[in-house]
């Protein structure tokens, strides 16, 4: 079984433009107008909060969204173009008060100094409800953005391949080094550094500020940050991940894993090979959670889901190919399905509107209470941060520790 019981549920939503499908800005829910303004995002974190979920995913990207993996796709038919999400996160952070808020960042292309800041400025503005979740990009094409390196051309077929996979692996390393390096910056500050004794005029301990020193094959630096340590120590690491590769990232960085199961069946093998992983990275004694991922169209009978998932086909001229299950059904079904895949080893899920307007608060006023019922799931916010949200404990600091 996960560290929390299959009897109650985490869950959490990601967001991405006016929803997942490629023709969900069609939708008359789908405020498509409203896209690049702050009162959109709001609107929506606010409904998950309504739901009581843990917290939200945003989607980001150094590139235009694409239909086609490893380049551009021209298309003009389809939501392209996206607003930061770390600045987004921190827009809406002071509009909520327990949701936690986790957006994506790009480890291949920006510096771990820069998200560590980042996201420690996020826990501050959210008083200790801020994630990031970590992606890797190997696009020539965003590469070409940044100038510093030459990526040559891929697609999903040459990853599968051996030369694809050495070159999954070192990227997927470079991002666990990028993960190292923001969570020993966010501990360069002790919890109690900053004195701000106004009769000595001495604002800050420089004894309890600490170098990094970190050197590895991706990354050197040196530290401490400028950033005091954020309020829950070590924000929330996230990432999704598919094949062994990035399952070894979950293992060794992550507090939260998000995977792709099909069946319940495929749950339980990943969350075995996902423990087996942690365990040889010497973390088998932390707390880590492996949410499952599903896009979900939600409706009050199953073949009203059914259409509509047809209809927006129909619009975008062909089936959307995710790589998560995909569920079209009632509330009371998708519970059904979360609590047979939680006895496989899942501790929650994080949901995938199809279409943000109408299957978001499906969730919230739908599947929530739907759980609720069933015991499954929290009737209130039973904590501050997002840390304790997910039963994980506030990390002693690690340069404090050792001067101990």
């Amino acid at each position: 079984m996960s560290s929390t019981s299959a009897s109650h549920l985490h869950l959490a939503v990601a967001l991405d433009g006016t929803g997942w499908h490629p023709a969900s800005w069609r939708e008359q829910t789908a405020r498509p107008r409203d896209l690049f303004t702050a009162g959109y995002w709001a609107d929506l974190v606010a409904e998950a909060e309504r739901g009581l979920l843990d917290f939200v995913t945003l989607e980001d990207g150094l590139g235009l969204q694409s239909s086609h993996y490893g380049e551009p796709d021209g298309r003009t038919d389809q939501v392209r173009g996206r607003l930061d999400a770390v600045l987004v996160a921190s827009r809406v952070a002071p509009l909520t008060r327990h949701i936690g808020l986790v957006p994506t960042v790009i480890a291949t292309h920006t510096e771990p100094f820069h998200i560590s800041k980042a996201i420690a400025t996020l826990d501050y503005v959210s008083a200790g409800r801020a994630g990031l979740r970590v992606q890797i990009s190997a696009r020539p094409h965003e590469a070409t953005h940044f100038g510093r390196r030459a990526f040559p051309p891929i697609n999903l077929e040459e990853l599968r391949t051996p030369a694809g996979q050495e070159r999954l692996t070192d990227l997927f390393d470079e991002a666990a080094d990028h993960v190292e390096v923001v969570r020993r910056l966010w501990d360069s500050w002790e919890d109690d550094a900053e004195v701000r004794d106004v009769a000595t005029g001495r604002f800050v301990d420089r004894d309890k500020l600490h170098y990094i020193d970190f050197e590895g094959r991706h990354f050197s630096v040196k530290g401490p940050s400028i950033t005091p340590r954020p309020p829950q120590g070590q924000p929330l690491v996230t990432a999704l991940a598919h094949q062994t590769v990035p399952y070894r990232l979950v293992a060794r960085q992550a507090d939260v894993g998000y995977v792709t199961p099909h069946d319940a069946d495929q749950a339980r093998a990943i969350v075995a090979e996902i423990r087996a992983e942690q365990e040889t990275a010497g973390r088998g004694d932390e707390p880590l959670h492996i949410f499952g991922d599903l896009l979900v169209f939600l409706d009050d009978d199953q073949v009203a889901a059914e259409d509509r998932r047809a209809r927006l086909d129909s619009l975008a001229e062909e089936p959307y190919p995710s790589d998560a299950r995909i569920f079209a059904g009632t509330p009371a079904q998708l519970a059904d399905l979360l609590q047979e895949w939680a006895a496989e080893g899942l501790s929650g899920f994080r949901l995938r509107p199809a279409v943000a307007g109408h299957d978001l608060p499906a969730v919230s006023r739908g599947l929530v209470p739907e759980l609720q019922r069933r015991g499954a799931f929290r009737t209130a916010y039973e904590a501050g941060t997002l840390r304790g949200l997910l039963g994980l404990p506030r990390p002693a600091n690690r340069y404090a520790a050792a001067t101990a």
